[in-house]
């Protein structure tokens, strides 16, 4: 009968699912049974949390959290699909980073040791007509995007002549609010939204990569090896001259130069 109230065992067995979890949900809130026996301890269901149950299920399986789940269950069907997609976004977001480290290592465990060669030189003085934004270590291409797509169509709208490359500019350490901005060189004054920045000329290191911009991290290790093994000091910002960008060139074939400002080894 449908009214019937069914022991956890059995009500495990219909929502396939283990008596484990079962207490589990229960002693997170998620999923309390129909009723407990005062005496005994005993849990019984209805038949009618069956759908819960598997939702439940269902959400843990996609990593969705807990309080996640408690919210979409107690949740209008609106609020609900909003909930989900932004649970949705989230995880889309963790597999874009995982799917990066995989490149990393397997680009590791083809190659070795990263194999950039590593350069010494001097950097010119440059004017720059930069915009900012501030993201986490995970939303930089967004805000490299975001720069860009204030940059350009200002520089346009007005007529700035400004000389490729792009250039991206990172603080020297990684936090989770950093200021990042994109800029290209100009002798004209930028118009109102990006701002002039002199970029200072000097010593730096540098090294050339050619491949996504995910597998960045594998160029920048042997950079900053190199820095370190000749006992020098980086200095901010580290910069990034995008030579072929993703308009003209498919993942395996954009090419970054990345460049380390170092002091001066005499001011050390």
């Amino acid at each position: 009968m449908r009214d019937e109230l069914l022991p956890i065992g059995r009500f495990a067995r219909l929502c396939r699912l283990s008596v484990k979890q079962l207490r589990h949900y229960d002693e997170t809130g998620l999923l309390a049974p129909a009723r407990v026996d005062p005496g005994s301890g005993y849990r019984y269901y209805a038949a009618e949390q069956a759908r819960d149950a598997l939702t439940i299920a269902l959400l843990r399986e996609a990593d969705v959290p807990l309080a996640a789940i408690a919210l979409a269950l107690s949740a209008g069907p609106a609020e609900r699909a909003r909930i989900l997609a932004a649970e949705r976004d989230r995880l889309a977001e963790r597999i874009s980073r995982d799917r990066a480290r995989l490149d990393v290592l397997e680009r590791l465990a083809d190659g070795g040791l990263p194999g950039h060669e590593v350069t010494w030189g001097r950097e010119p003085e440059r004017r720059l007509a930069v915009v900012r934004a501030r993201c986490t270590p995970a939303g930089i291409g967004d805000g490299v995007g975001d720069c860009v797509a204030r940059l350009l169509p200002a520089l346009g709208a007005a007529g700035t002549a400004w000389k490729p490359p792009l250039w991206g500019l990172y603080p020297l350490d990684v936090t989770e609010h950093m200021e990042i901005a994109v800029g290209v060189q100009t002798d004209a004054d930028p118009p109102p939204g990006p701002e002039l920045l002199a970029l200072p000329g000097g010593p730096v290191a540098e090294t050339v990569h050619v491949g996504p911009y995910s597998q960045l991290t594998v160029a920048y290790h042997a950079l900053f090896a190199a820095v370190h093994e000749r006992g020098l000091t980086p200095l901010g910002p580290v910069r990034e001259a995008y030579l072929t960008g993703p308009a003209h060139a498919a993942p395996q074939e954009l090419t970054t130069r990345l460049v380390v400002p170092v002091q001066e080894e005499d001011a050390a």
